[in-house]
């Protein structure tokens, strides 16, 4: 072999090496390309799937009717299922007695039932729940869409749309079910006819003879005492409620990929939503409880039901007393409990901050957490599951026409 062969075979090994690296790393480089490239094309086309999953619901908005029914119906189910943890969070709220017999959640609840029982004593307040719970829910539900339907079509911030729709269909609703609320919170802290266990100031024989006593010996007005107090406790509820639950279903659909999340995560976000919104508008529940349930000893005026009591005390011979007390009317309520002679918010707020402190604003909150969550659980995904069925019902009927 002649010396340039040689000397050109030299060159040649030495270059070989730094070939392979290069060629390698452009390989791994390229390879890295195309895996980012592929990745952002997988993320662009689930993005897509998902905007167009939305467009199609947008598209396919059940109708208002089906969106009416299945509220009421998910949302008298949820009242049915927790309405005993409501009257325990009800005595704990509205007890007039301080200290209050009523602490905590499983001691209330075991307390209630054993001394008063289940119909009069768990379920006290029952028929007059049920006289609100069903025309309040498919009003709100009703409302809800289409508030919700047009602000979106306006181009609206979703979160503002679904914070406002809470707002304004629950103000719709508060005219059907706030009659209905304070003949069940007054029935819910009573318990049974001449209840020996505990002295809440009313003694009605019924949700009929409640209504007529209220009407009679107060006004009509009374049956909507504590309405303003009622809507500023539910209506920052329901935005905060559905705004929470609007918005947590999207952030599930797109961790999962799809628009159907799943039992799994339905229940988790209808339940986390209600029960948060639930812990945070506690004291304006507690307001609104002591409003629409406290009698104070010194409202004379002359269309009170503590004032009807007394005068007929005062024009009945004492042998006719006992008989009279044990009809329906208040009873003489242990006056060692702060009274709220106010109808304003802010006023009782700041009055039981100065009386009882931050666990007073606070009272219920236990049975209130599970309350809200297990009912706002239930109400949501039977609402998002019979508006499913109802959907296929529609469906199979066009088909079949077809």
């Amino acid at each position: 072999m002649s010396a340039t062969s040689r000397f050109s075979n030299l060159f040649s090994q030495d270059n070989t090496p730094r070939d392979s690296v290069q060629i390698q790393r452009n390989g791994s480089a390229e390879s890295e390309l195309e895996i980012d490239s592929a990745r952002q094309i997988k993320r662009q086309r689930t993005m897509e799937k998902l905007a167009e999953e939305e467009t199609d619901d947008e598209l396919k908005r059940p109708p208002y009717l089906h969106s009416m029914l299945a509220g009421g119906i998910g949302g008298t189910s949820g009242d049915i299922l927790m309405h005993s943890l409501d009257t325990v969070k009800t005595r704990q709220q509205g007890d007039p007695h301080f200290p209050p017999k009523y602490s905590s959640l499983s001691d209330s609840y075991v307390k209630i039932f054993r001394q008063e029982g289940i119909r009069r004593g768990l379920y006290g307040g029952f028929t007059a729940a049920m006289l609100g719970s069903f025309p309040g829910t498919v009003t709100f539900f009703g409302s809800y869409e289409y508030c919700k339907r047009h602000m979106l079509d306006r181009g609206v911030s979703p979160s503002l749309a679904y914070l406002a729709s809470g707002f304004l269909a629950d103000f719709a609703a508060s005219v059907v079910y706030v009659p209905s609320e304070v003949l069940k919170t007054r029935l819910q802290l009573q318990g049974r006819y001449n209840n020996p266990f505990f002295n809440s100031g009313y003694n009605y024989k019924s949700t009929w003879d409640a209504a007529k006593t209220i009407a009679r010996t107060e006004g009509f007005g009374a049956l909507y005492s504590g309405y303003k107090a009622t809507i500023v406790r539910d209506l920052p509820f329901s935005a905060l409620q559905f705004a929470f639950y609007e918005q947590e279903r999207k952030f599930a659909q797109r961790w999962s990929g799809k628009n159907d999340i799943g039992l799994g995560l339905e229940v988790s976000t209808a339940v986390s939503a209600g029960g948060i919104a639930g812990v945070m508008t506690c004291p304006l529940d507690v307001v609104k409880t002591r409003i629409q349930t406290q009698i104070s000893p010194d409202n004379h005026t002359k269309h009170s039901q503590a004032a009807h009591h007394e005068k007929t005390i005062k024009n009945t011979p004492t042998s006719q007393s006992q008989t009279r007390l044990i009809h329906s009317g208040p009873r003489t309520v242990p006056h060692t409990a702060p009274t709220l002679d106010t109808s304003s918010v802010i006023t009782g707020l700041r009055l039981i901050y100065q009386t009882e402190g931050v666990p007073g604003l606070f009272r219920g909150v236990g049975p209130r957490f599970v309350w809200t969550s297990v009912q706002s659980g239930t109400m949501l995904v039977l609402y998002q599951y019979l508006l499913k069925q109802m959907e296929r019902v529609r469906s199979s009927e066009g088909s079949g026409v077809m």
